[in-house]
This record gives C-alpha cells, sequence and structure tokens, in this order.
C-alpha cells in the first residue's frame, strides 16, 4: 500500500529533502490540498506526476518551504558590496574566501556569486555556504525558486544567470557550481579561520544576547585582518570595537 510515509522516501530520494522533519499533520494537510487541486487522488499518483512534471515539482516545493528569503535582499546593501567592499578586498586578494553563513535555502550566497561575478571569472569564485537546516540545504542545492524571490535581481543578471520554467526561475548551473553547502551549527560547530568575507544576515534576530556575542567573537576571529562581516538590515552592531572590528559602511564590519 503506497502512504504519506512512502511518499516522503520518494520526495527524499529524487530532492534530498525529508518530510519527515516537518510536523506530519500539518504537511499532510498542505500537500493534500494541493494534490486535490491539481486533480489527483491519492499521494501515490501525486507522486507520479511530480516524478515526470518539473512545473509541478516546482509548485510542490514551493508549497512545501516557506520562503522568507530573497536574492539581492535590500539591493543598496548589495552595490556598496558590490562598489566598495569587493574592490577594496580583491585589491589584497583575487582569491577570496567567502562564507554564507545561515544561508537558508541558497538566495544569498547564489547573490554574492552573482554580484562577484562582475570582477572575477566563475572559475575563480567558490563560496562555502551552510545552514543548520537540512531540507533548506537540499532545497539551496536544487536552485529553483519563485518569481517572487527575484523582486530585486537586476534584469541583466536575471537574463544571464536564471532560466525560466512555468512560474519559477531555475539558477544556472554555472553559478549554482561555485557555491558548496554543507550543515553547519553556528553555537557549537568550530569556524574556519582566515575568511575575506563572511556574510550572516538576518539571523542574529533569533538569538539571545549571550549567543550573539559568541557569534560575533567567533566570526572575528574567522576572519582576517582586513576581512569584513556583512550583517542584515536590523543587526547593526553598535559596539564593533568589543569584537575587535571597526564600521567601514554601514551594516559592513572590517577586522582591525
Amino acid at each position: 500500500m503506497y502512504d504519506y510515509g512512502q511518499f516522503t522516501k520518494d520526495i527524499h530520494k529524487k530532492t534530498g529533502i525529508d518530510l519527515s522533519l516537518y510536523k506530519e499533520a500539518q504537511m499532510k494537510r498542505r500537500l493534500t490540498s494541493l494534490y486535490e487541486k491539481k486533480g489527483f487522488s491519492d499521494f501515490k499518483d501525486f507522486y507520479k506526476g511530480i516524478d515526470s512534471d518539473t512545473p509541478l515539482l516546482n509548485e510542490f516545493l514551493d508549497r512545501m518551504t516557506i520562503n522568507v528569503t530573497e536574492f539581492y535582499r535590500n539591493e543598496k546593501r548589495w552595490s556598496v558590496l558590490q562598489e566598495k567592499i569587493f574592490p577594496r578586498l580583491l585589491s589584497q586578494n583575487n582569491r577570496l574566501k567567502i562564507w554564507s553563513a545561515a544561508c537558508s535555502t541558497g538566495e544569498e550566497p547564489y547573490t554574492i556569486a552573482m554580484v562577484l561575478s562582475n570582477y572575477l571569472p566563475l572559475s575563480e569564485i567558490s563560496i562555502k555556504a551552510t545552514d543548520l537546516d537540512d531540507n533548506a540545504i537540499a532545497k539551496a542545492k536544487l536552485g529553483v525558486y519563485p518569481e517572487r524571490s527575484l523582486n530585486e535581481v537586476p534584469a541583466l543578471i536575471k537574463q544571464k544567470y536564471f532560466s525560466k520554467s512555468g512560474d519559477f526561475y531555475n539558477v544556472s548551473p554555472q553559478i549554482k557550481t561555485r557555491v558548496a553547502f554543507k550543515k553547519h551549527n553556528l553555537l557549537s560547530d568550530s569556524y574556519e579561520t582566515n575568511h575575506d568575507l563572511i556574510v550572516c544576515r538576518n539571523v542574529m534576530i533569533y538569538f539571545t544576547e549571550e549567543a550573539k556575542e559568541e557569534i560575533y567573537h567567533n566570526f572575528s576571529t574567522a576572519l582576517r585582518p582586513g576581512g569584513v562581516l556583512f550583517v542584515g538590515s536590523t543587526e547593526q552592531i553598535f559596539n564593533p570595537a568589543k569584537y575587535g572590528l571597526e564600521t567601514e559602511d554601514t551594516f559592513f564590519y572590517r577586522k582591525k
């Protein structure tokens, strides 16, 4: 008998996403309403449909995960990264070590690669992207996003690095190969050192003050002198000197 349990196994095999990590009753309800709307009678038929129909697979992925981030989020900050931060970092070293921490479903590290491609051939770009959530990482690796995630993407970049499939957009393979995703816990795992740039945005709001302090100290240690920490627009660090940092621009902090 093909049931929801078998459906979750098949989806895991196909996409890397583990539906069993979500509350079952809630997820079943959400997906049953989707498959009924699409004219399927049960999970078996629904999986067959997903397996053979890419737009349906994309719609399923969108329904299953709540997408809270987007490409080029707070676009003016990305302009500062492009026009001010990257030129300085690249004047010191053109093989940048970059970490997108707590990267969620991948929009941020892919955006970093797109911005940096204005200066370097893609073959010279390498970005490490980490998150605690296995499903977010699996979705990031797939690189499929609804149109709303691309609201702030410049037209030329959209044309160059995305292809449309139904109502969804796929990140181009040449950008996807520049980003390596892995699991990492900011509060318990070790941090690599000598980063030129660490991007961690719109995540610290979820941590206690003590946890934030610990993470900022760890980020500072993980940066090389002159390296930069780029934080979210609600996460200004009011006493950067406490962490051996100084303000380079709004929401950008340089290690002394």
